[in-house]
């Protein structure tokens, strides 16, 4: 598959909630969510070494529309609903067009 959009996501949970904020985001991997689609190409959850209430995101696809269309969904939706409650403050994003690399795990 050609990856024609990404982005990063930084969350950060509220204190003691860092656990429950990366289960949820590896959620999105299951059969249903939105990094399980054929469309996502790279789902990517870290977090920080230094300050474990700080989760990133990266991921992949095919092409913006495409990730706007899935994340416009029912399960989509409702999982960032959930994350939402656990953040101490709001997500901070980065758009980007991929270049090249990879992304085998």
């Amino acid at each position: 598959m050609t990856v024609g959009y990404g982005f990063n996501a930084t969350l950060t949970a509220r204190p003691g909630l860092g656990n429950r904020l990366v289960d949820l985001l590896l959620t999105g991997l299951d059969e249903g969510s939105p990094g399980a689609s054929e469309h996502c190409a790279v789902y990517l959850v870290a977090r920080s070494v230094s300050r474990p209430e700080v989760v990133h995101v990266t991921e992949g696809w095919s092409s913006e529309e495409d990730h706007h269309r899935i994340f416009a969904g029912e399960a989509a939706q409702a999982m960032v609903a959930k994350i939402g409650g656990l953040l101490a403050e709001e997500p901070e994003y980065t758009d980007y067009v991929p270049v090249g690399g990879k992304a085998g795990f």
